[in-house]
């Protein structure tokens, strides 16, 4: 049997949240509901301005392995941090979370990657990112044995903006195909498909990725279409297995000609929508290693989602597990 159920590749990130208004966004030229990337010097002028905030480890991919092993899942990690309190705090919160997390920290310089992310009064978030160790993830960061005992390896689209991380996915995807495994990833946002569109058509078509998962956005944005049902069509055929989120639509899967729509779940307020998408891939890659139906996958999906928008941070402070049991769907 394998030794896990899913790994998860992604930037190493500590999110730094603040609630801020829409005017702070426009007075400090940040995109609104995108991840910008940022240097050094921005990073330390918006920590600056930022007011009372919450330190915790994130990054879109840590935020799923997380979750996975909320439902009581076997979830592992390969992010890069730096040896700072940054990167201890990472490495704690990750563990503590029970997720499997070996990459070794190397120096101080470049410092862990971090995030500030401004949530806004109707709960979207704006992140800006630098993305310091982050950048050094490599091929020799991965672990072979750890690939080849995933039943699901999951990376994120971010990871294309690191020059040497592409390298990394693509040597771990090789040993997961040669060991009978899938490969996933998530578009990440409409602004990094934008950055990398052929790319990651490229990942889809070659068989590289088997599951995709994407919000409509960047659905739309991949096909540069504003066209739905089209994009869907596309997306079908264009890799095994796609989940597409709906935000308080729900989610729609599609493989092949299948189509199964899920409904969101109800909330009882909006605050952060901020690792919204990356609870839903949770949920979802949860229940398909537990080899559920696409329904129940998406169900798990949208519960997880729905769980995390009503907190702020992107780490659910309840148990994903005893929620789902409370529901019925494990």
């Amino acid at each position: 049997m394998p030794k896990f159920d899913v790994l998860t590749i992604g930037n190493a990130i500590v999110d730094i949240l603040a609630r801020c208004e829409d005017s702070f966004l426009s007075e400090n030229s940040i995109i609104k509901g995108a991840m910008n990337l940022i240097d050094a010097e921005r990073a330390e002028l918006l920590y600056s301005k930022m007011g009372p905030a919450v330190e915790a480890s994130g990054g879109s991919a840590g935020n799923t392995a997380a979750g996975i092993a909320g439902f009581g899942g076997k979830a592992a990690y390969f992010g890069k941090v730096a040896e700072d309190q940054l990167g201890h705090i990472f490495q704690h919160d990750i563990r503590a979370q029970g997720v499997y997390y070996q990459t070794t920290p190397e120096g101080t310089n470049p410092p862990t990657a971090r995030s500030m992310i401004f949530v806004t009064p109707d709960g979207e978030r704006s992140m800006n990112t630098y993305l310091g160790a982050c950048v050094d993830l490599g091929p020799e960061h991965v672990e072979a044995d750890v690939v080849a005992e995933a039943k699901v390896t999951y990376f994120e689209g971010y990871l294309w903006d690191p020059p040497r991380a592409k390298e990394a996915i693509r040597e771990a995807a090789r040993i997961a195909h040669a060991n009978g495994r899938e490969v996933s990833m998530t578009l990440s946002d409409p602004f990094c498909v934008g950055r990398y569109r052929a790319e990651f058509l490229d990942l889809m078509r070659s068989g590289t990725v088997d599951i995709v998962f994407a919000n409509k956005q960047e659905a739309l944005s991949l096909y540069e279409t504003e066209d739905f049902e089209l994009a869907l069509e596309n997306i079908a055929r264009d890799c095994k297995l796609a989940a597409v989120t709906l935000s308080e639509e729900g989610a729609i899967i599609v493989r092949d000609d299948e189509r199964v729509k899920v409904s969101a779940y109800p909330i009882r307020e909006l605050v952060d929508t901020t690792g919204a998408g990356d609870l839903f891939a949770a949920g979802f890659l949860f229940g398909y290693t537990q080899g559920r139906s696409l329904e129940l996958c998406g169900k798990l999906g949208c519960l997880a989602a729905a769980i995390c928008i009503q907190q702020l941070g992107p780490r659910p402070m309840e148990s994903l597990q005893e929620a789902a049991q409370k529901e019925g769907l494990i």
